[in-house]
């Protein structure tokens, strides 16, 4: 019998005991307030002291790492129908004072980071990780953005990078890449297929192009 796939409504700002309730591996759908973030805002927020772009405002305590299809209405609305997650693994040297300053504790994006940031970054912020599924989910995800609230840092940062406030109803669906504990689901996972990759590549040819233009050691597959 196929095992079923545990779904969660999560209302935002979600706290602690709700978050403690995540199990790694589980389907999560967000309603409530969540902002969008990238390398610019990080990076000015961080490193250039400008704080969060507005002070006393209800950014959400949710942030995305992704790329929103935006556009400007004529009447001077914002409209954003798809959010594409960006790899997170970059934000990683901003992450501690990034939780400080914001208050966040729950970060979404693409690809996970890794044990040693959870273990490290996460836990003492009482915050957990949410992975996007698969790739091209950008318009489904669009479907769940119900306002655009706000948005700041536009002309600092230009469209692409600058931060988004939107309200959304049943956005997702996200899987919980990283619970409270630290616990990583695709750490988890690798561990179950990482022993039969070498008989999987045996008689292969070495790799042309290297993964991340790091390795090509099978070992280092992700999901």
């Amino acid at each position: 019998m196929a095992s079923t796939i545990k779904t969660v409504e999560l209302t935002l700002p979600a706290s602690v005991e709700a978050l403690r309730k995540l199990e790694i591996g589980t389907v999560v759908y967000l309603t409530g307030r969540l902002f969008t973030a990238r390398e610019g805002v990080y990076k000015r927020a961080i490193e250039e002291g400008a704080g969060m772009p507005a002070a006393n405002v209800d950014l959400g305590t949710a942030n995305f790492h992704c790329s929103p299809a935006a556009s400007i209405e004529p009447d001077g609305r914002f409209n954003v129908g798809a959010v594409t997650a960006t790899a997170s693994f970059r934000f990683a040297k901003w992450l501690d004072g990034w939780f400080k300053l914001s208050g966040c504790n729950i970060i979404i994006g693409k690809g996970g980071m890794t044990s040693e940031i959870y273990r490290n970054v996460f836990v003492p912020n009482k915050a957990i990780y949410l992975t996007t599924v698969g790739y091209g989910t950008g318009a489904l995800l669009g479907r769940g953005i119900k306002d655009v609230p706000g948005v700041y840092w536009r002309n600092e940062l230009g469209l692409a990078q600058a931060v988004w406030v939107l309200d959304v109803e049943h956005f997702g669906p996200f899987i919980v890449e990283s619970d409270l504990d630290g616990a990583s689901l695709f750490e988890r996972e690798n561990e179950k297929i990482a022993p039969g990759l070498a008989q999987l590549y045996e008689g292969t040819k070495p790799a042309t192009l290297r993964r991340y233009g790091e390795t090509d050691d099978k070992t280092d597959e992700v999901i």
